[in-house]
Parts: structure tokens; sequence; C-alpha cells
């Protein structure tokens, strides 16, 4: 599974300003709620509720939010560039400026963590996030983190 089938063109927020994780959260479940049709409110609460488990803040200003949910038809994704970086309680205490938030049908089983290890893999590559930091282009963003997806697919 690559992010490319993850992630449209549309699922991108170039420069979200938020002030805090609960907002950051909110703002991604909109997003993914016009993308899929699943209610914001839904999406949101799923969130939370894997978030209370512990941070999805994964270290060097990243973090990856995700949950299951009944109503989705597939595994999809949504990233966010920050305005500001914010605090999200991250395994390492550093502020988050990056967000791929994934949503996952509750039966998707192997492909999700599948699908959440290849987004690691690419967030984790400091070329790939100095570049995705330096752009506030919608489109420029979608292209490398696709891009970056196909190229190490194929490696």
């Amino acid at each position: 599974m690559s992010l490319i089938d993850l992630l449209t063109a549309d699922a991108i927020l170039p420069s979200m300003k938020v002030n805090t994780k609960k907002q950051a959260l909110q703002e991604l479940s909109e997003k993914a709620a016009q993308i899929s049709g699943i209610p914001a409110r839904e999406i949101f609460d799923s969130l939370l509720q894997r978030e209370r488990l512990g941070s999805t803040g994964v270290g060097n200003g990243i973090a990856i939010p995700h949950g299951k949910l009944a109503k989705a038809g597939r595994i999809f994704g949504v990233f966010a560039r920050l305005e500001r970086p914010i605090d999200y309680e991250a395994l390492d205490g550093a502020p988050v400026d990056l967000i791929f938030l994934l949503i996952a049908p509750e039966s998707a089983g192997a492909d999700h963590l599948k699908a959440l290890a290849r987004t690691a893999r690419i967030l984790r590559d400091p070329k790939v996030t100095a570049k995705l930091r330096a752009t506030r282009d919608a489109s420029a963003l979608y292209s490398m983190i696709t891009q970056t997806a196909s190229s190490q697919h194929a490696a």
C-alpha cells in the first residue's frame, strides 16, 4: 500500500493555523469528513480515544494521529503543515508542525499498520521533512509526499 492510495490532492492543509492539539485534531477531522462523508464528530472522537492511549506525536515535530471507524470504506489520510508548531505531548517533548492523519475501516487489520509504518518511514527522513516544512503550496506538498512515497515504495 502506497501513500498515493491514501492521500488525495484535496487532503492537504498547507498552512493550518491552530494553537492546541485539540484544535488540530478538530480541523483535521473536518477535512477528513469533507473527503469521506463520515461525520467530523465521529472522526474526532475516534482520534481522541486513540490519543488517550498515548500521544501520536512520534518525535521530530511529527504526529500521526489515527483512528478506526466502521463507516470508513477504505484507509485514507489528511496531511497538515502547521503555520506554527504546537505542543502535542509528543514522545520527545518537541512541538509538532507536521501532522499526517490516518483513518481506517475497523476491519483494516494489518493494512492499517502497514499504512502507519509507511507514513512514519517517509516522515522520518529529515530531507523530506525539511522540504515539507519549507513549502506552503498544497499541490507541491502533495507531489512531495506522493513522489517520495512512490520512490520509497519502489525501493
